[in-house]
C-alpha cells in the first residue's frame, strides 16, 4: 500500500523556445560551464551544427562533438561517458531527437553529475524535459526506464525553425505522446501513484497536463497544416510547447499509466518497430480509455482529433496487421510486467484485461471510421 503523503513538482530550471534559439544556445551554456560535449548525429549536425558551433564559440565556450550511434542503449551511454571523461567537458549537450537527448541526460548524470542540455529538433516526445531516461535494447526494444538521474537537465532550448523544418510527422507523434499526458496524469491522481517526481501530484502539475489536452485540442490541427508547410505559426509554437514543456511536466510530476505501458507492451513486437513513440502511444492511450469504461462521447473526442491530425487508432495503423491472440497476448504480458506503468491505473490490470482492450480499442475505431467516412 502506497504510504506516500507529500507532493512534489520538478522541472528544468530554465526552458527557452523560440524561432532562432540555437543562436543563443553558447550564452546559457557558458553559465554550466567552458567546455561543453556536443551529441547529434550526423543528419542534425547538417543542419543545426554550424549555427551551434558559432554560437558556442562566440560565448568562449570550447566544443568536442561527438556522433551519437543512433539509439540509447546502455553501450551508447557507457561509450559517450568514456569520451566526457577523455576529453574533460563540463557540459553535454544532446542535439536532435528524443534518444540524442536521453542519452545526453543520462551520461550528465553517471559523469559525477555535470549539467546536461537538451537541444531538440523536433517536436516528437516530451523526453527533452524529463530528469529520466528510456534505454531500448541494441535491437530497439524497450529495456527500462532511468530513474535516478536525480533532476531535470538544466537547459532545453528548442529552435521552432527546425520543428518547422522537420517532417510533420514527427510534431504529430509528439501530440501523440502529449495527447496522453492528461488521461494518464488523471488516472495517477485517481490512484494516488507515486510520480516520477518522487511524490503525489501537485495541483498545480495536474493543471499543467490538462492544459496540454486543451492546447492540444484547439491548435493540433493548425499546427500540423503548418508543419506540413514548414513554416512557424503561434499554433506551431503553441503545440511544440505542449509537446515538449506541458507534456513533460505533467507526466513526471503526475505520472504514466495504462497507455505507456502498452507502448512499451508494443515494442515487444517486431511488426511495430518502424511506428514512432507516440503513434504506439496513441494507441495505448485509446485503450487505456476502454479499459476504463470512458463515456462514448470522450472516445469520440479523442477519435476524432487523432484522426483530424493523422494518428493511428488501429491496430493495422501500427503494424499489427490480422494480429492473433498469441501476438496480442505477449504484447498484454510485456504491458503488464512487474513495474510497469500500467500498474499505476486505479484498479489492478492483468494480461487479459489489457489484451480485451485492444481488440475492442480497434473494433470500436474501426466502426468510427466506417461510420464517419
Amino acid at each position: 500500500m502506497n504510504t506516500v503523503t507529500t507532493r512534489v513538482l520538478i522541472s528544468p530550471p530554465k526552458y527557452v523556445q523560440g524561432a532562432g534559439a540555437m543562436r543563443e544556445l553558447g550564452q546559457h551554456v557558458a553559465q554550466l560551464g567552458d567546455h561543453a560535449l556536443v551529441l547529434a548525429d550526423e543528419g542534425v549536425w547538417g543542419f543545426a551544427g554550424e549555427t551551434a558551433e558559432k554560437s558556442l564559440a562566440g560565448a568562449g565556450v570550447r566544443m568536442t562533438r561527438e556522433t551519437f550511434g543512433g539509439r540509447c542503449t546502455q553501450v551508447e551511454i557507457d561509450r559517450i561517458v568514456a569520451r566526457v571523461r577523455e576529453v574533460g567537458a563540463k557540459v553535454v549537450i544532446g542535439i536532435g531527437g528524443g534518444m540524442t537527448v536521453d542519452t545526453a541526460k543520462s551520461v550528465g548524470f553517471i559523469c559525477d553529475g555535470i549539467p546536461s542540455v537538451s537541444a531538440p529538433t523536433v517536436a516528437s516526445t516530451d523526453a527533452p524535459t524529463s530528469a529520466h531516461a528510456v534505454i531500448y535494447t541494441e535491437d530497439g526494444a524497450f529495456d527500462r526506464y532511468f530513474f535516478g538521474l536525480h533532476r531535470n537537465p538544466n537547459l532545453v532550448l528548442v529552435d521552432t525553425t527546425y520543428i518547422a523544418n522537420a517532417p510533420s510527422r514527427f510534431i504529430v507523434s509528439g501530440m501523440g505522446d502529449a495527447l496522453a499526458t492528461w488521461y494518464e496524469a488523471r488516472a495517477c491522481v485517481q490512484a494516488r501513484s507515486v510520480a516520477m517526481a518522487g511524490g503525489l501530484a501537485t495541483d498545480a502539475a495536474l493543471s499543467l497536463a490538462r492544459l496540454c489536452w486543451e492546447t492540444l485540442m484547439e491548435y493540433g490541427v493548425q499546427a500540423k497544416l503548418a508543419a506540413e508547410q514548414h513554416v512557424v505559426t503561434p499554433a506551431l509554437e503553441k503545440i511544440t510547447e505542449a509537446n515538449t514543456l506541458l507534456s513533460g511536466l505533467g507526466f513526471e510530476s503526475c505520472g504514466l499509466a495504462a497507455a505507456h505501458g502498452i507502448h512499451n507492451g508494443f515494442t515487444a513486437s517486431p511488426n511495430t518497430g518502424a511506428f514512432m513513440h507516440g503513434e504506439k502511444v496513441n494507441m495505448g492511450t485509446l485503450a487505456q480509455l476502454v479499459m476504463e469504461g470512458s463515456p462514448t462521447e470522450e472516445i469520440d473526442t479523442f477519435l476524432r482529433f487523432s484522426r483530424e491530425v493523422g494518428l493511428p487508432t488501429t491496430l493495422a495503423e501500427i503494424g499489427l496487421v490480422d494480429a492473433g491472440r498469441d501476438e496480442l497476448l505477449a504484447i498484454a504480458r510485456a504491458a503488464t510486467a512487474e513495474g510497469e506503468t500500467t500498474h499505476n491505473m486505479p484498479f489492478a490490470v492483468t494480461p487479459d484485461m489489457v489484451m480485451d482492450s485492444l481488440v475492442a480499442a480497434d473494433a470500436y475505431a474501426r466502426a468510427y471510421a466506417k461510420k464517419h467516412g
